[in-house]
């Protein structure tokens, strides 16, 4: 991924749904003007989702995902059914592409039940309307032709109009004010990327820098220098969760100190609920099975945090005999309830309604989740202060 590319977690993911040969390859092709799908008229073309991170007007940097017919049969069908419903997790903005000679049938209003019990925004588009007489009931609905492009600027016009963009997000823009200094301390390691910073990195910095606060980058063994060669104490220091703590007594008790999970709980999840999920670590018991899950898929190092480091972090923590399972990338159990407890990633290869999507459905099944920033600084003893930026939450713990 280039530098000047908007991380696909941070873009809309808009996904189109609808059943077998109603048509959705060829209108995410016209939408696109690309050949990002296959188009036939053979049933089940498409048989995996299929993505494309691109700009898209007026939305800007989006992620466009075809799926597999929503009716499809057989043992393979049904995979791909599944898979359809896992994209549903991490969809801003649902377009149901209907047969307009067909007309809504019942697993396409088994789609529109998905997607207001998922709270998607959506929008029904009746393709090959120039076949069927039919006409738009609710401002959500568009009449569409594919084939010969009509009406695919207004598609894109109420796909806009669908997205809600209000809600402010930041990482860190409310704990600092311009000019202060931010001390950000990216260990490099056997599992950092060669000649690169990871993403909560990269996107950390480039808020600093969007906020004109000064960022000082290093390693945690020139982080006491650092801070010793500034002419005023910085405003915050953010670490990288496994070296919490020795970072951590090195920065001095008057500097409000964090990590770049933390942050990132916060930005894409549900920050009270993780640190909640923390606090049941002693509750674990022998036989007690736990989730560590990643959002992303890469090549596991020797001393690897999620299937090396954390296990023997949580047996050390609790004395007891536990098991761990493990997932990466887009698996994520439907099923929880035979899990004790569920440690995810920062998230930050996935977008915020999947990171919701996942906590939320850990907290319907009333299993505990954290994830691995809070839970290593819970572990260190030192998530009291990791939490120290945020006012209500470092409250929360004094109870």
């Amino acid at each position: 991924m280039s530098l000047t590319n908007t991380p696909s977690s941070e873009r809309v993911h808009i996904g189109f749904f609808g059943l077998r040969n109603a048509g959705k390859s060829s209108l995410v092709n016209a939408v696109t003007n690309q050949e990002i799908s296959i188009v036939s008229d053979v049933l089940g073309t498409t048989t995996d989702p299929v993505k494309k991170a691109m700009e898209l007007l007026p939305l800007g940097p989006v992620v466009i995902i075809d799926t597999p017919g929503f009716d499809d049969t057989g043992t393979l069908g049904e995979m791909r059914v599944r898979k359809t419903r896992k994209v549903l997790a991490s969809v801003d903005i649902a377009v149901l592409v209907v047969d307009s000679a067909k007309g809504i049938g019942e697993d396409d209003t088994t789609l529109i039940n998905l997607f207001k019990e998922r709270n998607i925004p959506y929008v029904i588009a009746y393709n090959k309307f120039d076949l069927a007489e039919i006409s738009p009931k609710e401002s959500n609905e568009i009449l569409v032709s594919a084939k010969d492009k009509i009406n695919i600027n207004e598609l894109r016009e109420l796909i806009g109009k669908l997205y809600n963009s209000d809600k402010e997000k930041y990482i860190l823009a409310d704990l600092v004010e311009k000019g202060d200094t931010v001390i950000l301390v990216t260990p490099i390691d056997a599992s950092a990327p060669k000649g690169r910073l990871i993403l909560p990195q990269v996107q950390t910095l480039r808020e600093l820098l969007d906020l004109h606060c000064p960022a000082l980058v290093c390693q945690p063994e020139e982080l006491s220098s650092a801070i010793c060669n500034l002419k005023d104490n910085p405003r915050l220091v953010v670490t990288d969760s496994q070296v919490f703590g020795k970072v951590s007594k090195d920065v001095p008790a008057d500097i409000a100190l964090t990590s770049f999970s933390i942050l990132f709980a916060r930005y894409k999840g549900d920050l009270n609920a993780l640190v909640q999920g923390a606090s049941t670590l002693k509750n674990l018991k022998d036989g007690d099975k736990v989730l560590i899950s990643e959002g992303c898929t890469h090549h596991r190092q020797c001393g690897d945090i999620g299937t090396v480091k954390l296990p023997n972090w949580i047996k050390e923590y609790t004395g007891k005999d536990i098991t761990f399972e493990f997932t990466s990338g887009g698996d994520f159990p439907e099923d929880l309830s035979s899990y004790a407890l569920v440690v995810h990633c920062g998230g930050c290869m996935l977008n915020s309604r999947e990171m919701a999507y996942r906590i939320n459905s850990a907290k319907a099944e009333g299993v505990p989740i954290v994830n691995y920033g809070v839970l290593i600084a819970h572990i260190h003893g030192i998530l009291k202060r990791s939490l120290s930026p945020f006012e209500s939450l470092a409250a929360m713990l004094e109870d």
